[in-house]
């Protein structure tokens, strides 16, 4: 009757610790992946703020440069479209068109000393340069916790629980050539 004792108690002992590492690998995992969701919604903020000072920028712009209609519509729809995104993987995908076309508005203005000096104009590029300087650095911290959370997807053991629960890997937000040249706003 002793053994059977020791041995039901070490069974119980057994599952309780693996129990325990199950537990703490899954609330790693839960840890994980609120970074990820509280670094996303940071980066998110303050690509809302940049896509706020759009309009501003547009108008600015469009008096000077009344025949350049095309480069300041495609700003707009990256705007809009990146307003309607609806899944992390479109919101990136917009954010990079928004970028890209924010670097236009920037070259087409340095064919127009007079709009380069507007007040108006020098206030709202400033603001869009702090702007985009803000989503570089929130940018690298949503990637280094997308990088740990993947890393814990995809290695043993916690790949184990990850499949079982539906952690799947989140996307990089990688910048493009054009938005890298976007940070560097001239007067």
């Amino acid at each position: 009757m002793k053994v059977f004792i020791i041995v039901l108690l070490f069974i119980v002992m057994t599952i309780v610790i693996i129990g325990a590492v199950f537990a703490g690998m899954y609330n790693r995992l839960v840890k994980a992946r609120i970074s990820c969701d509280e670094a996303f919604s940071t980066m998110d903020v303050y690509m809302k703020k940049r896509s706020d000072l759009i309009p501003n920028l547009v108008e600015a712009v469009k008096s000077y440069t009344a025949y350049e209609a095309g480069t300041l519509e495609k700003v707009i729809a990256a705007r809009n479209a990146g307003a309607s995104a609806l899944t992390m993987g479109e919101m990136l995908r917009e954010e990079q068109q928004i970028s890209g076309a924010l670097h236009q508005i920037s070259a087409l203005a340095e064919g127009y000393p007079d709009l380069k000096a507007n007040e108006n104009y020098r206030e709202l590029m400033s603001q869009l340069k702090t702007s985009e300087e803000d989503i570089a650095q929130s940018r690298k911290y949503y990637n280094a916790v997308v990088r740990e959370y993947n890393a814990l997807t995809m290695t043993v053991p916690t790949n184990l629980i990850a499949g079982m629960f539906g952690f799947e890997k989140r996307e990089m937000f990688e910048a493009h050539e054009e938005e890298l040249e976007m940070s560097d706003v001239t007067f």
